[in-house]
C-alpha cells in the first residue's frame, strides 16, 4: 500500500468537466475531453512559504494560502476551459497584449483575473453590506448591534449570489465535481482504497471546503468589525479594507484546526457551513467520480502514473511547470 497522504494535506477544487487535486508537493488536474477521455497534468508546486519560514507562521501562512489557492484555482479553470474553446481568430487586441509582455502574458492575465475577483468579491461582500449597516445605523444606537446587521447582510448576499450562480448549466455540472472531490478525498482520508463504488458512500460535504471557509470570514469578519469605531463612514471603510488580511488569516486557521481534528467542538463549528455545501455541491455520477480518483492518484503516485493514464487514452502529457518557484512568483497581486 502506498504512503498515505497526512490527513489535512489533501486538497482540490472543481474545474470545467475536471477536477484539481492538490497535495504538499504538486498538484494535479484531470478534464475529462468531449470525447470521454480523461486528460491528467501533474504540476510540481513549491509555495511561497516554503521559501520563506516567515510566511508559514500561523495567521500569515492563511493570507499567502489564500492568494496561492486563488491563483492556483483560476489557473486551473483556464486550462480546464481550454480544452472546450471554439477556435477563434485572434484579435488585435490579444495580439498586442502578447507582444507586450510575451511569455509572460498568460501569468499577467491570471494576475489580473485574480485581482478583478477580488475587487468585485470586497465591493460586493464587504463595502456593500457595510454601506446598507450605515443606513440603519440611522436608527440603531448600538455599535455592535449595527456590526451584527452588517454582518447577517453579508451572508444573505453570500448566500443570494451562490443561490443565483447554481441555476446556470455550466455551473451545476462544476458543483457536481465539486461534489466529486469532497466525495473523493473524504473516501482517501478514511483509508479507503479510490474506486466509484466506494467513493459514492461518502459525503459530498468537507469541513476544509472553501463554501465553509467563506462562512468562517463571514463570522471572524463580524467580531473584527466590531471594533471598528472611528466616527467617519470613509474612515470606518478603509479600516475594513485593512483588516481583510487578518479577517482570512484567523479564518484560515479555525478551518485548518476543523479539518484536522475531529471533536465535537469542531464538529459543531463546521455544521453552518456544511449547509451552505448544500448549495456548492451536488451528487456527482460515476464519470464524474473517475476524474476525482485520477486526480488524486496522480498526485500520490506521481508523473509515471500520470505518464501512463494519458498514453493508455492515446493522449500526450501536457507539459509541466514548476510553480511559485522565484521571486517573481507572486508578481501581479
Amino acid at each position: 500500500m502506498e504512503n498515505r497522504l497526512p490527513k489535512g494535506t489533501l486538497g482540490g477544487q472543481a474545474v470545467l468537466e475536471g477536477v484539481m487535486m492538490k497535495g504538499p508537493n504538486g498538484y494535479a488536474t484531470a478534464v475529462r475531453l468531449p470525447d470521454k477521455k480523461i486528460c491528467v497534468k501533474l504540476n510540481e508546486y513549491k509555495s511561497f512559504g516554503d521559501k520563506h519560514a516567515f510566511f508559514k507562521l500561523p495567521f500569515f501562512r492563511g493570507i499567502v494560502n489564500f492568494l496561492e489557492a486563488l491563483t492556483l484555482g483560476t489557473k486551473t479553470l483556464s486550462y480546464s476551459s481550454s480544452f472546450f474553446e471554439e477556435e477563434e481568430e485572434e484579435s488585435k487586441a490579444d495580439k498586442l497584449f502578447k507582444d507586450i509582455f510575451k511569455d509572460k502574458a498568460e501569468s499577467v492575465l491570471i494576475g489580473f483575473t485574480v485581482c478583478f475577483s477580488v475587487i468585485l468579491a470586497i465591493g460586493l461582500f464587504v463595502l456593500l453590506p457595510a454601506a446598507i449597516a450605515e443606513f440603519f445605523s440611522k436608527y440603531v444606537d448600538n455599535h455592535y448591534v449595527v456590526s451584527l446587521i452588517e454582518g447577517v447582510i453579508r451572508l444573505l448576499i453570500f448566500i443570494l449570489y451562490v443561490v443565483l450562480i447554481s441555476q446556470m448549466q455550466d455551473i451545476k455540472r462544476l458543483f457536481m465535481y465539486h461534489g466529486a472531490e469532497h466525495k473523493t478525498i473524504n473516501c482517501y482520508e478514511a483509508g479507503k482504497e479510490l474506486n466509484p463504488d466506494n467513493v459514492k458512500q461518502y459525503k459530498r460535504y468537507h469541513k476544509r471546503c472553501g463554501t465553509s471557509f467563506m462562512f468562517i470570514v463571514m463570522i471572524v469578519s463580524i467580531i473584527v468589525f466590531m471594533f471598528i469605531t472611528a466616527e467617519e463612514m470613509w474612515l470606518r471603510f478603509l479600516l475594513r479594507l485593512l483588516l481583510i488580511p487578518v479577517v482570512a488569516g484567523i479564518s484560515y486557521e479555525i478551518i485548518r484546526l476543523a479539518g484536522r481534528h475531529d471533536n465535537a467542538f469542531f464538529n459543531v463549528l463546521s455544521v453552518p457551513g456544511m449547509w451552505i455545501q448544500k448549495l456548492t455541491t451536488r451528487e456527482p455520477d460515476e464519470e464524474m467520480i473517475q476524474v476525482a480518483i485520477i486526480a488524486v492518484e496522480a498526485v500520490i503516485f506521481g508523473q509515471e502514473y500520470v505518464d501512463a493514464v494519458n498514453e493508455a487514452q492515446g493522449l500526450e502529457t501536457p507539459g509541466v511547470k514548476y510553480e511559485f518557484d522565484d521571486e517573481e512568483d507572486l508578481e501581479g497581486f
